[in-house]
């Protein structure tokens, strides 16, 4: 079936919603209040350690739950169904990698992070480079990555979704959807952030399976899927181009490294690189695990994790690409799913950016800070951070949601892999110091920086018109970018490490990989020999998983080549 390619407002309210839709919105609030409420009250907010890490205390699937919701905020949800629509299944990888480096976060990065006692990701560079410097930078580069690129996309895409479908003012869509998850943010700290994540995770995969199956019953089945797709070509097109007609690798993940959209090169390498970057050391994510009660519910809860990520290519990906031929959907359904894709990544990104702020800027502003003062900053912070939020609106309104998604990639692609260089060598070779790992990182910021002021001065041209940018952003993807930000920044911490005095041995001692002291079983700590069975149990019953998850990747990825 062919679409009309026409352009129109974006901002155009849709039709009534119906009282059936109007109650499945309605009741999803409720629910995702009272969940917050509850939490709210049963967490241990007075504490730091209960505010900002659960207490420690948190189970398995929580945590899981939580890892998935977090990184599904409305704009990936959205993200991923138009790049479906645009491209096909190649986009899946980036949900599928997942798997890789989330068991490399519990296997490898947990045990150290957990030993070395830390609450943030840039304390554990303090511990392990020493100085100040590379503290402070990360902790500001991670609170301008959350507000530029992860609020404003999710606030934008969730926001204009609920105007379009409600027919509300954006400014009041906007504000009231902050105003509900600062609620229960700011009330009770990470704990509620998580149950109220795994609220939304239940939502957004029954919604998600819903709508799937209600698509894929309109064009007959997966079977009519690539005919289906193949032949919905706008009518609007581009003579003597491609542009804007349905690729001819669609049902292929492994694309050309030089010609592809998603070059394979790109997709094993490059987004391996910021992968690792998100998941292993984003506070956001690595916060969640954390709060685990032992090394086995961190383990679970990623390997729950990566399972859910496995659904994306299903529930997202292939419907978006059924949107292209039809697809009226079920309105209120949808705008629950979308709603709970939002909310449950603006809390993680809130509650994440507030411990960063309290934990590695304000300390060192107030050494002798106590509880109370930190656990008050910690709130004031998420309202600071609100406020930005709706400031930021008007130049979100003048984008539209296209653009943002490449400047979310281009911002990323820029300048995390410096930052996963200095986390890997820091880990796994003793050698490297602060004298490295600093001029590392400025090198990595020098170039990635380089590289975005480019791509803001030189944008894509519409489809059709000849590629006049320089050779760094029209001959070399972002992907293939990020692996030479890598390699060229590792290079810097290797060589700046060498040519200077060794770290000393406290900064070595339970903070790399070779140096890492076999922790007790909780069982072996107290002498009881049927808990220390019992945990040994899990164990194995978590590395059973890990393997049958990477066979089960390995099948997919294979399935898909």
């Amino acid at each position: 079936m062919a679409v009309d390619n026409s352009t129109s407002d974006p901002h155009t309210a849709g039709p009534q919603l119906s009282v059936a839709d109007i109650i499945i919105i309605v009741v999803y609030f409720a629910l995702n209040l009272a969940v917050g409420i509850w939490s709210s009250c049963h967490a241990s907010r007075n504490t730091v350690r209960g505010y900002f890490l659960a207490g420690r205390d948190m189970t398995w699937w929580p945590i899981g739950a939580s890892l998935f919701a977090s990184s599904e905020g409305s704009g990936l949800f959205i993200g991923l169904a138009g790049s479906g629509a645009a491209g096909g299944v190649a986009v899946a990888g980036f949900e599928w990698n997942a798997t890789y480096v989330l068991l490399a976060l519990a296997w490898v990065f947990v045990p150290i992070y957990i030993s070395s006692e830390i609450v943030t990701m840039p304390e554990y560079i303090q511990k392990r480079y020493g100085g100040q410097r590379i503290r402070m930078y990360l902790s500001v580069l991670s609170l301008l990555l959350s507000v530029f690129t992860k609020i404003s996309i999710d606030l934008y895409a969730g926001a204009l979704f609920v105007h379009i479908c409600l027919g509300w003012n954006f400014y009041l869509s906007t504000i009231l959807m902050l105003i509900i998850t600062a609620l229960y943010t700011i009330a009770g700290g990470l704990a509620a952030v998580i149950y109220t994540d795994a609220l939304q995770t239940l939502i957004m995969v029954v919604g998600a399976v819903i709508l799937t199956v209600k698509a894929f019953d309109q064009i007959g089945g997966y079977e009519q899927l690539a005919a289906a797709y193949a032949r919905a070509i706008p009518s609007r097109t581009i003579t003597n181009t491609t542009c804007h007609l349905p690729r001819a690798d669609a049902m292929h993940m492994f694309r050309d490294p030089y010609t592809g959209d998603l070059p394979w090169t790109g997709m094993t390498f490059g987004l391996t690189i910021m992968a690792t970057w998100y998941w292993c050391t984003d506070q956001v994510i690595v916060q969640r695990s954390l709060s685990a009660r032992d090394l086995n519910h961190a383990k679970a809860g990623s390997i729950l994790a990566s399972y859910l990520k496995m659904l994306p290519m299903g529930l997202m990906i292939m419907p978006g690409m059924i949107s292209r031929a039809l697809f009226p959907g079920l309105r209120g359904l949808m705008i629950a799913v979308m709603m709970a894709a939002l909310m449950s990544s603006l809390t993680s990104i809130f509650n994440s950016s507030s411990t960063l702020f309290t934990m590695d800027i304000w300390r060192r502003l107030r050494p002798r800070a106590g509880e109370w003062e930190l656990l008050l900053v910690g709130r004031l912070v998420i309202v600071v951070l609100i406020g930005v939020s709706v400031a930021w609106i008007p130049i979100l309104q003048g984008s539209n949601s296209g653009q943002l998604f490449i400047y979310m990639q281009s911002v990323t692609s820029s300048l995390a892999p410096p930052v996963t260089a200095v986390f890997v060598l820091g880990i796994f070779w003793q050698r490297a110091n602060e004298q490295g790992a600093f001029w590392g990182l400025m090198a990595g910021l020098a170039v990635g920086a380089m590289r975005l002021v480019l791509e803001f001065l030189n944008p894509v041209l519409p489809c059709g018109n000849p590629d006049t940018r320089p050779a760094i952003l029209g001959s070399i993807h972002y992907l293939h970018f990020a692996i030479a930000l890598f390699a060229l920044s590792g290079v810097v911490v290797v060589a700046g490490s060498l040519l200077t005095a060794p770290p000393h041995r406290a900064q070595i001692q339970n903070l790399t990989w070779w140096t890492l002291a076999q922790d007790p079983s909780p069982g072996a700590k107290t002498g009881d020999i049927q808990a220390a069975q019992k945990h040994a149990f899990w164990a194995r019953i978590c590395g059973f998983n890990a393997i049958l998850l990477v066979c089960v990747n390995i099948f997919f990825y294979a399935y898909f080549a």
